[in-house]
Protein backbone atom coordinates (compact mmCIF):
# COMPACT_ATOMS: atom_id res chain seq x y z
CA UNK A 1 0.00 0.00 0.00
CA UNK A 2 1.51 3.51 -0.95
CA UNK A 3 2.73 4.97 2.54
CA UNK A 4 0.63 8.25 2.57
CA UNK A 5 -2.82 6.26 1.99
CA UNK A 6 -1.27 3.96 4.97
CA UNK A 7 -0.97 6.85 7.26
CA UNK A 8 -4.11 8.68 5.83
CA UNK A 9 -6.25 5.11 6.84
CA UNK A 10 -4.59 4.08 9.80
CA UNK A 11 -4.68 7.74 11.49
CA UNK A 12 -7.42 9.59 9.78
CA UNK A 13 -7.75 13.27 9.43
CA UNK A 14 -10.94 15.23 10.66
CA UNK A 15 -11.11 18.64 10.59
CA UNK A 16 -7.71 19.12 11.13
CA UNK A 17 -6.95 16.17 13.85
CA UNK A 18 -5.36 13.28 13.81
CA UNK A 19 -7.91 10.37 15.43
CA UNK A 20 -7.26 6.92 15.60
CA UNK A 21 -9.14 4.42 13.58
CA UNK A 22 -9.05 0.97 12.18
CA UNK A 23 -7.41 0.20 8.77
CA UNK A 24 -9.79 0.47 5.83
CA UNK A 25 -9.50 -1.87 3.24
CA UNK A 26 -7.83 -1.04 -0.20
CA UNK A 27 -9.38 -2.64 -3.77
CA UNK A 28 -7.64 -3.34 -6.51
CA UNK A 29 -4.32 -4.06 -5.23
CA UNK A 30 -1.26 -3.41 -8.68
CA UNK A 31 -4.31 -1.11 -10.47
CA UNK A 32 -1.98 1.93 -11.74
CA UNK A 33 -4.18 3.48 -14.49
CA UNK A 34 -8.26 4.86 -13.17
CA UNK A 35 -8.63 7.68 -15.18
CA UNK A 36 -10.80 9.05 -17.74
CA UNK A 37 -8.89 11.93 -19.29
CA UNK A 38 -11.83 13.12 -21.32
CA UNK A 39 -14.17 13.55 -18.29
CA UNK A 40 -14.52 17.23 -17.78
CA UNK A 41 -12.34 19.98 -16.10
CA UNK A 42 -12.52 23.43 -15.01
CA UNK A 43 -11.50 26.28 -16.90
CA UNK A 44 -8.73 26.80 -14.62
CA UNK A 45 -7.54 23.42 -14.80
CA UNK A 46 -7.64 22.76 -18.56
CA UNK A 47 -4.52 25.61 -18.01
CA UNK A 48 -2.16 23.00 -16.28
CA UNK A 49 -1.18 21.91 -19.72
CA UNK A 50 0.05 25.27 -20.76
CA UNK A 51 4.23 25.07 -20.66
CA UNK A 52 4.14 27.78 -17.98
CA UNK A 53 2.21 25.70 -15.51
CA UNK A 54 4.06 22.12 -16.18
CA UNK A 55 7.80 24.87 -15.75
CA UNK A 56 6.74 25.91 -12.60
CA UNK A 57 5.64 22.34 -11.11
CA UNK A 58 8.75 21.16 -12.30
CA UNK A 59 11.13 24.00 -11.18
CA UNK A 60 9.66 23.94 -7.49
CA UNK A 61 9.39 19.94 -6.98
CA UNK A 62 5.62 20.47 -6.65
CA UNK A 63 5.23 18.05 -9.84
CA UNK A 64 5.88 14.96 -7.21
CA UNK A 65 1.99 16.04 -5.73
CA UNK A 66 0.25 15.32 -8.77
CA UNK A 67 1.84 11.71 -9.60
CA UNK A 68 1.64 10.53 -5.84
CA UNK A 69 -2.03 11.38 -5.74
CA UNK A 70 -2.78 9.57 -8.79
CA UNK A 71 -0.84 6.70 -7.81
CA UNK A 72 -2.60 6.36 -3.86
CA UNK A 73 -6.31 7.38 -5.56
CA UNK A 74 -6.32 4.06 -7.72
CA UNK A 75 -5.40 1.69 -4.57
CA UNK A 76 -8.62 3.28 -2.61
CA UNK A 77 -11.67 1.12 -2.20
CA UNK A 78 -14.36 3.02 -0.16
CA UNK A 79 -15.60 6.64 -0.30
CA UNK A 80 -14.49 6.77 3.50
CA UNK A 81 -10.57 5.80 2.71
CA UNK A 82 -11.31 8.20 -0.31
CA UNK A 83 -12.11 11.18 2.31
CA UNK A 84 -9.54 10.45 4.69
CA UNK A 85 -6.65 10.06 1.62
CA UNK A 86 -8.20 13.61 -0.34
CA UNK A 87 -7.92 15.35 3.52
CA UNK A 88 -3.98 14.32 4.06
CA UNK A 89 -2.60 15.03 0.97
CA UNK A 90 -4.61 18.50 0.91
CA UNK A 91 -2.97 19.41 4.22
CA UNK A 92 -0.03 18.06 3.20
CA UNK A 93 0.43 20.38 -0.44
CA UNK A 94 -0.79 23.12 2.06
CA UNK A 95 2.03 22.63 4.80
CA UNK A 96 5.04 21.38 2.05
CA UNK A 97 3.89 25.25 0.49
CA UNK A 98 4.59 27.08 3.79
CA UNK A 99 7.45 25.66 4.96
CA UNK A 100 9.17 25.80 1.14
CA UNK A 101 8.12 29.81 1.62
CA UNK A 102 9.27 29.87 4.96
CA UNK A 103 12.75 27.84 4.31
CA UNK A 104 11.91 24.45 5.74
CA UNK A 105 13.38 21.37 4.07
CA UNK A 106 14.45 21.18 0.54
CA UNK A 107 13.67 23.97 -1.75
CA UNK A 108 12.88 20.99 -4.58
CA UNK A 109 14.17 22.83 -7.31
CA UNK A 110 15.58 26.12 -8.34
CA UNK A 111 12.52 28.72 -8.22
CA UNK A 112 12.45 31.00 -5.63
CA UNK A 113 11.14 29.97 -2.25
CA UNK A 114 8.97 32.40 -1.80
CA UNK A 115 6.95 31.76 -4.75
CA UNK A 116 3.00 31.27 -4.33
CA UNK A 117 2.54 29.78 -8.28
CA UNK A 118 3.67 26.15 -7.17
CA UNK A 119 0.45 25.70 -4.37
CA UNK A 120 -1.80 26.79 -6.97
CA UNK A 121 -0.99 25.15 -10.17
CA UNK A 122 -0.69 21.44 -7.52
CA UNK A 123 -3.71 22.03 -6.24
CA UNK A 124 -5.59 21.89 -10.04
CA UNK A 125 -3.78 18.98 -10.87
CA UNK A 126 -4.83 17.14 -7.84
CA UNK A 127 -8.92 18.85 -8.06
CA UNK A 128 -8.14 17.35 -11.91
CA UNK A 129 -7.78 14.08 -10.49
CA UNK A 130 -10.27 13.65 -8.53
CA UNK A 131 -12.67 15.13 -11.10
CA UNK A 132 -11.26 12.16 -13.79
CA UNK A 133 -10.78 9.42 -11.55
CA UNK A 134 -12.86 6.55 -12.03
CA UNK A 135 -12.55 4.21 -8.63
CA UNK A 136 -14.01 0.96 -8.34
CA UNK A 137 -16.78 1.33 -6.59
CA UNK A 138 -19.66 3.56 -7.04
CA UNK A 139 -19.05 7.17 -5.97
CA UNK A 140 -22.05 9.40 -6.80
CA UNK A 141 -21.58 13.14 -8.56
CA UNK A 142 -22.72 14.89 -5.18
CA UNK A 143 -20.14 12.38 -3.34
CA UNK A 144 -16.97 13.25 -5.81
CA UNK A 145 -17.77 17.20 -5.08
CA UNK A 146 -17.75 16.66 -1.34
CA UNK A 147 -14.15 15.48 -2.07
CA UNK A 148 -13.16 18.23 -4.45
CA UNK A 149 -14.59 20.30 -2.05
CA UNK A 150 -12.06 18.99 0.65
CA UNK A 151 -9.64 19.19 -1.31
CA UNK A 152 -9.87 23.05 -1.75
CA UNK A 153 -10.52 23.91 2.10
CA UNK A 154 -7.49 21.58 2.98
CA UNK A 155 -4.90 22.73 0.81
CA UNK A 156 -5.99 26.00 1.13
CA UNK A 157 -5.14 26.31 5.12
CA UNK A 158 -8.68 26.88 6.04
CA UNK A 159 -9.01 23.35 7.82
CA UNK A 160 -5.72 24.43 10.13
CA UNK A 161 -6.54 27.46 11.38
CA UNK A 162 -5.95 27.15 15.22
CA UNK A 163 -4.57 28.87 17.97
CA UNK A 164 -3.56 27.92 21.22
CA UNK A 165 -4.69 29.78 24.67
CA UNK A 166 -2.18 32.53 25.70
CA UNK A 167 -1.31 34.45 22.47
CA UNK A 168 -3.00 37.59 20.48
CA UNK A 169 -4.74 35.61 17.55
CA UNK A 170 -4.60 37.33 14.08
CA UNK A 171 -6.14 35.49 11.11
CA UNK A 172 -4.93 36.49 7.47
CA UNK A 173 -5.91 36.15 4.19
CA UNK A 174 -4.45 35.40 0.57
CA UNK A 175 -5.46 34.96 -3.00
CA UNK A 176 -4.67 32.83 -5.82
CA UNK A 177 -3.18 33.91 -8.81
CA UNK A 178 -5.84 35.63 -11.40
CA UNK A 179 -5.95 37.04 -14.77
CA UNK A 180 -4.04 33.88 -16.17
CA UNK A 181 -5.47 34.45 -19.54
CA UNK A 182 -3.80 37.92 -19.92
CA UNK A 183 -0.64 36.50 -18.77
CA UNK A 184 -0.14 33.17 -17.36
CA UNK A 185 3.18 33.68 -15.65
CA UNK A 186 1.28 36.03 -12.86
CA UNK A 187 1.46 34.98 -9.61
CA UNK A 188 -0.34 36.73 -6.26
CA UNK A 189 1.87 38.92 -3.22
CA UNK A 190 -1.37 38.30 -1.20
CA UNK A 191 -0.73 34.71 -1.92
CA UNK A 192 2.98 34.97 -1.05
CA UNK A 193 1.96 36.94 2.22
CA UNK A 194 -0.18 34.05 3.58
CA UNK A 195 2.60 31.32 3.25
CA UNK A 196 5.06 33.08 4.43
CA UNK A 197 2.93 34.57 7.55
CA UNK A 198 1.41 31.33 8.69
CA UNK A 199 2.36 30.24 12.13
CA UNK A 200 4.49 33.21 12.80
CA UNK A 201 4.41 35.02 16.23
CA UNK A 202 4.98 38.52 16.09
CA UNK A 203 5.75 40.70 19.24
CA UNK A 204 3.34 43.37 20.42
CA UNK A 205 3.47 45.97 23.11
CA UNK A 206 0.52 43.40 24.36
CA UNK A 207 2.44 40.46 24.00
CA UNK A 208 3.02 37.73 21.54
CA UNK A 209 0.22 37.42 18.30
CA UNK A 210 0.16 34.11 16.29
CA UNK A 211 -0.69 34.77 12.91
CA UNK A 212 -3.19 31.92 10.83
CA UNK A 213 -3.63 32.20 7.45
CA UNK A 214 -5.87 30.48 4.49
CA UNK A 215 -6.20 30.67 0.50
CA UNK A 216 -9.41 31.52 -1.48
CA UNK A 217 -10.14 30.91 -4.82
CA UNK A 218 -10.65 33.73 -7.14
CA UNK A 219 -14.01 32.04 -8.18
CA UNK A 220 -17.33 33.25 -7.65
CA UNK A 221 -18.99 29.93 -6.51
CA UNK A 222 -17.22 28.94 -3.70
CA UNK A 223 -17.80 32.60 -2.12
CA UNK A 224 -21.63 32.37 -2.98
CA UNK A 225 -21.89 28.76 -1.33
CA UNK A 226 -20.11 30.50 1.80
CA UNK A 227 -16.45 29.68 1.78
CA UNK A 228 -15.12 32.54 3.20
CA UNK A 229 -17.94 32.49 6.29
CA UNK A 230 -16.92 29.19 7.29
CA UNK A 231 -13.11 29.39 7.23
CA UNK A 232 -13.66 32.74 9.24
CA UNK A 233 -16.98 32.15 11.76
CA UNK A 234 -14.91 29.30 14.09
CA UNK A 235 -12.42 31.79 15.22
CA UNK A 236 -13.87 35.35 14.41
CA UNK A 237 -15.58 35.99 17.80
CA UNK A 238 -11.84 35.01 19.92
CA UNK A 239 -9.63 37.18 17.05
CA UNK A 240 -7.47 40.15 18.37
CA UNK A 241 -7.09 41.03 14.64
CA UNK A 242 -8.15 39.86 10.87
CA UNK A 243 -7.22 41.43 7.33
CA UNK A 244 -8.15 39.90 4.02
CA UNK A 245 -5.25 41.14 1.36
CA UNK A 246 -5.22 40.65 -1.96
CA UNK A 247 -3.64 42.28 -5.22
CA UNK A 248 -4.78 45.34 -6.26
CA UNK A 249 -2.99 48.66 -8.31
CA UNK A 250 0.04 49.68 -9.27
CA UNK A 251 2.78 51.17 -7.07
CA UNK A 252 0.41 51.12 -4.34
CA UNK A 253 -0.70 49.60 -0.95
CA UNK A 254 -4.34 50.66 -0.28
CA UNK A 255 -6.58 50.37 3.35
CA UNK A 256 -9.68 50.22 1.77
CA UNK A 257 -12.12 52.04 4.02
CA UNK A 258 -15.73 50.98 2.76
CA UNK A 259 -16.74 47.61 1.21
CA UNK A 260 -19.35 47.71 -1.29
CA UNK A 261 -22.62 44.86 -1.65
CA UNK A 262 -22.09 44.45 -5.14
CA UNK A 263 -19.51 42.05 -7.57
CA UNK A 264 -18.86 41.80 -11.06
CA UNK A 265 -15.98 40.32 -13.44
CA UNK A 266 -14.85 36.97 -14.90
CA UNK A 267 -13.27 34.77 -12.40
CA UNK A 268 -10.72 32.39 -12.81
CA UNK A 269 -13.49 30.02 -14.68
CA UNK A 270 -14.57 32.80 -16.93
CA UNK A 271 -17.73 32.71 -15.21
CA UNK A 272 -18.94 36.66 -14.79
CA UNK A 273 -21.61 38.05 -12.17
CA UNK A 274 -23.04 41.59 -11.77
CA UNK A 275 -25.44 41.70 -9.11
CA UNK A 276 -25.69 41.95 -5.11
CA UNK A 277 -23.26 39.83 -2.67
CA UNK A 278 -25.64 37.14 -1.55
CA UNK A 279 -25.21 35.57 2.00
CA UNK A 280 -26.10 32.10 2.27
CA UNK A 281 -29.01 30.51 4.77
CA UNK A 282 -27.46 29.69 7.97
CA UNK A 283 -24.50 32.08 8.02
CA UNK A 284 -24.69 34.74 10.78
CA UNK A 285 -25.87 38.50 8.77
CA UNK A 286 -27.42 41.53 9.23
CA UNK A 287 -30.50 42.77 8.37
CA UNK A 288 -31.18 44.48 6.38
CA UNK A 289 -28.08 43.72 4.75
CA UNK A 290 -25.91 47.03 4.06
CA UNK A 291 -24.80 48.32 1.08
CA UNK A 292 -21.57 49.44 2.66
CA UNK A 293 -19.76 48.15 5.20
CA UNK A 294 -16.11 49.77 6.77
CA UNK A 295 -13.32 48.23 8.18
CA UNK A 296 -12.08 49.17 11.33
CA UNK A 297 -8.49 48.19 11.25
CA UNK A 298 -6.13 51.42 12.14
CA UNK A 299 -5.72 52.98 9.07
CA UNK A 300 -4.74 56.68 10.42
CA UNK A 301 -1.92 54.57 12.10
CA UNK A 302 -0.81 52.32 9.12
CA UNK A 303 -1.32 55.11 6.78
CA UNK A 304 1.44 57.46 9.01
CA UNK A 305 4.32 54.20 9.93
CA UNK A 306 6.95 53.61 7.94
CA UNK A 307 6.19 50.74 6.83
CA UNK A 308 7.99 50.56 3.51
CA UNK A 309 8.90 50.78 -0.18
CA UNK A 310 5.35 51.22 -1.17
CA UNK A 311 3.00 54.73 -0.47
CA UNK A 312 0.00 53.63 1.70
CA UNK A 313 -3.31 54.79 1.31
CA UNK A 314 -6.39 55.46 3.26
CA UNK A 315 -8.58 54.69 0.20
CA UNK A 316 -12.28 56.25 0.75
CA UNK A 317 -13.42 56.23 -2.72
CA UNK A 318 -16.99 54.26 -3.48
CA UNK A 319 -19.01 53.81 -6.79
CA UNK A 320 -22.36 54.54 -5.52
CA UNK A 321 -26.12 55.44 -6.98
CA UNK A 322 -27.33 58.57 -5.06
CA UNK A 323 -30.43 58.25 -3.76
CA UNK A 324 -33.09 59.20 -6.59
CA UNK A 325 -30.45 58.41 -9.19
CA UNK A 326 -30.00 55.62 -11.81
CA UNK A 327 -26.74 55.66 -12.59
CA UNK A 328 -23.59 55.42 -10.52
CA UNK A 329 -21.49 58.07 -9.81
CA UNK A 330 -17.87 58.04 -8.28
CA UNK A 331 -17.97 59.27 -4.49
CA UNK A 332 -14.25 59.72 -3.46
CA UNK A 333 -14.98 60.76 -0.01
CA UNK A 334 -16.98 57.29 1.01
CA UNK A 335 -20.39 56.54 0.49
CA UNK A 336 -23.95 58.72 0.65
CA UNK A 337 -26.23 58.14 4.00
CA UNK A 338 -29.12 55.94 1.40
CA UNK A 339 -27.24 55.25 -1.64
CA UNK A 340 -26.71 51.68 -3.15
CA UNK A 341 -23.10 50.20 -3.71
CA UNK A 342 -21.67 49.43 -7.01
CA UNK A 343 -18.02 49.20 -6.11
CA UNK A 344 -16.22 49.70 -2.67
CA UNK A 345 -13.08 51.00 -2.33
CA UNK A 346 -11.42 47.37 -3.07
CA UNK A 347 -13.59 47.69 -6.37
CA UNK A 348 -16.66 44.83 -7.48
CA UNK A 349 -14.05 41.79 -7.99
CA UNK A 350 -13.40 39.22 -5.28
CA UNK A 351 -11.05 41.43 -3.39
CA UNK A 352 -14.05 43.65 -2.23
CA UNK A 353 -16.16 40.70 -1.81
CA UNK A 354 -13.95 38.95 0.72
CA UNK A 355 -13.89 41.94 2.88
CA UNK A 356 -17.48 42.69 2.38
CA UNK A 357 -18.09 39.25 3.84
CA UNK A 358 -15.66 39.71 6.51
CA UNK A 359 -16.51 42.74 7.70
CA UNK A 360 -20.00 41.97 7.73
CA UNK A 361 -19.75 38.80 10.00
CA UNK A 362 -17.60 40.68 12.19
CA UNK A 363 -20.62 43.08 12.42
CA UNK A 364 -23.28 40.06 12.70
CA UNK A 365 -21.41 39.03 15.47
CA UNK A 366 -21.16 42.46 17.19
CA UNK A 367 -17.65 42.07 17.62
CA UNK A 368 -15.34 44.97 18.52
CA UNK A 369 -12.15 43.90 16.42
CA UNK A 370 -10.06 45.62 14.03
CA UNK A 371 -10.61 44.25 10.37
CA UNK A 372 -10.43 45.12 6.84
CA UNK A 373 -8.76 44.64 3.67
CA UNK A 374 -5.45 45.77 2.26
CA UNK A 375 -4.89 46.33 -1.46
CA UNK A 376 -0.57 45.18 -2.34
CA UNK A 377 0.61 46.58 -5.38
CA UNK A 378 0.42 44.75 -8.32
CA UNK A 379 3.24 42.09 -8.75
CA UNK A 380 5.32 43.29 -11.65
CA UNK A 381 8.02 41.29 -13.80
CA UNK A 382 11.09 43.15 -15.17
CA UNK A 383 10.58 45.31 -17.82
CA UNK A 384 10.80 43.62 -21.06
CA UNK A 385 10.13 39.94 -19.54
CA UNK A 386 7.35 38.86 -21.64
CA UNK A 387 7.87 35.06 -21.37
CA UNK A 388 10.31 34.22 -18.31
CA UNK A 389 8.17 32.40 -15.42
CA UNK A 390 10.56 34.64 -13.08
CA UNK A 391 13.35 37.59 -13.27
CA UNK A 392 15.19 39.03 -10.13
CA UNK A 393 12.77 42.11 -10.34
CA UNK A 394 9.57 40.11 -9.96
CA UNK A 395 11.42 38.31 -6.93
CA UNK A 396 12.47 41.96 -5.39
CA UNK A 397 9.12 43.13 -6.02
CA UNK A 398 6.66 40.48 -4.33
CA UNK A 399 9.87 40.06 -1.40
CA UNK A 400 9.35 43.99 -0.54
CA UNK A 401 5.43 43.48 -0.95
CA UNK A 402 5.67 41.12 1.19
CA UNK A 403 7.33 41.97 3.80
CA UNK A 404 5.78 45.74 3.93
CA UNK A 405 2.50 43.78 4.65
CA UNK A 406 4.35 42.37 7.79
CA UNK A 407 5.23 45.69 8.65
CA UNK A 408 1.58 46.80 8.39
CA UNK A 409 0.11 43.63 10.28
CA UNK A 410 2.80 44.55 12.99
CA UNK A 411 1.92 48.49 13.30
CA UNK A 412 -1.71 47.85 13.15
CA UNK A 413 -1.55 45.16 16.25
CA UNK A 414 1.01 48.14 17.75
Amino acid sequence: MNALLRRAVTCGIVAGSLIATAPLAIARPGSRDCFDPAAPATVSERRLDSAVAQEILRRSGFDRFGAKFRHALCAVGSRHTAALLVKAEGIALWRAAVDRVQGRGPAGGDLARADDRPLYWARLELTRSLRQWRPGFPLSGAARTGLIDSMETSSRGQDSVFFPPGLKRVMISGFDPFQLDGDIRRGNPSGANALALDGLILKTPSGPALVRTAMFPVLWGPFEAGMVERAFLPEMPKLDMFTTVSQGRVGRIDIERYNGRWHTGLDNDNETRATTIPVPGGIPTVTPQPEFVPTTLPYERIVAAPTGRFPVFDNTLVTEIQPGATTPVVSPTGPTPGSIARAGGGGSYLSNEIAYRTTLLRDALKLDVPGGHVHTPVLQFAPGNTTAVTDPVFEQNRADIVAQLREIVETALS
